[in-house]
């Protein structure tokens, strides 16, 4: 029953635990209780809203920073990674496989904000060797989610 809540909670983390009862064939107190110890195991860890903000007026500059380290010995690199997750501007930190050790997602109100970000707090960090810095410019698809679909004209034409 795990592995079919989650695959239907990753997909709508709003959905209502009665219809989520039905989908399942479950009682909605299992899927609650189901549900529950999930997020006591830390299985669930939060439930996010994805926001398309090209459509809003608020702009937010996004990017994924390519990190180099050094890693502490003894340490590893969970040690750099905690240090670097601590910044609230980080929104996800992810250890790679390939040319760079980690990719670091941050926002920031501008590409100004980021750089100075990335210089005065990524790149000073005693074992950080170099960094890489990209912007995103457009969002296509995110988390699954197609957000930039280009509306068909719906209007008929009318001959006179």
């Amino acid at each position: 029953m795990r592995e079919k809540i989650l695959a239907v909670m990753e997909k709508n983390a709003r959905i209502d635990l009665h219809d989520l009862a039905t989908l399942l064939g479950e009682s909605e107190v299992a899927v609650a209780n189901e549900i529950a110890d999930m997020e006591q195991e830390n299985i669930i860890c939060g439930y996010h809203t994805m926001i398309n903000w090209d459509n809003t007026g608020n702009e937010k500059v996004e990017a994924l920073i390519e990190v180099k380290v050094t890693p502490q010995r003894g340490m590893g690199y969970d040690k750099i990674a905690e240090r670097i997750f601590q910044y609230n501007e980080v929104d996800s930190v992810y250890l790679m496989s390939g040319s760079f050790d980690f990719t670091v997602i941050i926002e920031g109100k501008t590409m100004r904000e980021v750089a100075l970000f990335v210089a005065d707090k990524l790149a000073p960090i005693d074992q950080v060797i170099s960094t890489a810095t990209h912007f995103v410019l457009k969002k296509y698809k995110d988390h699954g989610t197609v957000l930039s679909m280009k509306k068909e004209d719906e209007r008929q034409m009318v001959l006179a």
